[in-house]
């Protein structure tokens, strides 16, 4: 895509990529050597220049200020800093109708509810063809909930951003898409933040759900449920091991009364402590059922699995209140 932006492009070119936030990166000199356009990281409260690149460092969101962008450690949305939808949101509320947003190939939902935004603001939207995406979610999941001026495979994008700032005719191959109504948009559900635990609520912008936390957390619903499953994966392996650790303190307790010659309290001792035992194999049972669907998806589970998950964490909540 770098590649086919016209060298004096009339426009500033923000990029999100999401990576690990201890990872130094090597992104802004890659794109810089791949197309005819400067390119460099993001520094504090630096002017947007037309013709230049500008990419997000690794941990950092990029916001959007009037003329200028600058990095931040905001907390983290959809479970990453830099988030795609903190720089979508910010350059729509900076720049109004004059931001392009563009959705490329990427897994679970980041960019969805920021493309909205800048659609609603009278901005233009871009979605790579998730036909053709090497991780169709981020682009799928833009289809689902944007009106989308130009859904077009990779090698052609460029083209498509040039003609767009310029306020050229699209090119013949642009297809726009229009998404499906949802006829339960009118719902709303409050639950727990998974990664601070505070009180997530529900809400809408620009038509597309998402939910946010009093300390600022925030995920689309794909990135969410994402989530919400790795907190269930472990959550149940904590019940493997505090259920084994109490098996092990009651076979203890049990093999002292054998001591003692005390036969009925280890008797019921041991009886508990296999008890603790079967739970916590049941438990795991669940998991390696559950390891042929990914466990971040957790509620692909089949509602067998499902059913023992809960009946059997129900058990162990009553046998360490014992």
């Amino acid at each position: 895509m770098v590649a086919d932006l016209p060298s004096g492009l009339p426009a500033a070119v923000c990029i999100v990529l999401h990576m690990a936030p201890s990872s130094p990166s090597a992104l802004a000199g890659i794109l810089e050597r791949s197309g005819p356009l400067p390119c460099r990281f993001a520094g504090r409260d630096q002017p947007l220049n037309e013709g230049e690149i500008i990419v997000a460092p690794p941990d950092h969101h990029l916001v959007i200020e009037d003329r200028r962008v600058r990095p931040t450690v905001a907390p983290r949305e959809n479970g990453h800093r830099p988030a795609v939808d903190v720089l979508f949101r910010s350059a729509a509320a900076a720049r109004g109708s004059r931001v392009l947003g563009v959705i490329l190939s990427g897994t679970l939902d980041d960019g969805a509810a920021g493309l909205a935004v800048i659609k609603a603001e009278g901005g233009a939207t871009v979605v790579q063809d998730p036909d053709e995406a090497m991780y169709p979610g981020m682009p799928a999941s833009a289809l689902a909930n944007v009106a989308v001026d130009a859904v077009v495979p990779s090698e052609l994008i460029g083209e498509t951003i040039a003609a767009i700032v310029s306020g050229a005719q699209l090119p013949a191959y642009v297809s726009a898409h229009v998404p499906p109504e949802d006829p339960d948009a009118g719902d709303r559900l409050t639950s727990v933040c998974p990664e601070c635990g505070g009180v997530l609520t529900e809400q809408a912008e620009a038509g597309v759900p998402y939910w946010e936390c009093h300390v600022g957390h925030r995920y689309a619903p794909t990135s969410f449920a994402e989530a919400q499953g790795k907190r269930v994966e472990a959550a149940l392996w904590t019940a493997v091991r505090v259920l084994r650790d109490r098996g092990a303190l009651l076979t203890r307790m049990a093999e002292q009364f054998e001591g003692h010659s005390q036969m009925r309290s280890a008797r019921h001792f041991r009886r508990l402590a296999d008890e603790a035992y079967r739970q916590a194999d049941l438990v795991r049972e669940t998991l390696t059922e559950a390891a042929a669907t990914p466990l971040g998806n957790f509620r692909g589970i089949d509602g067998e699995v499902a059913a023992k998950a809960a009946e059997v964490t129900g058990a162990a909540g009553a046998a360490g209140a014992g």
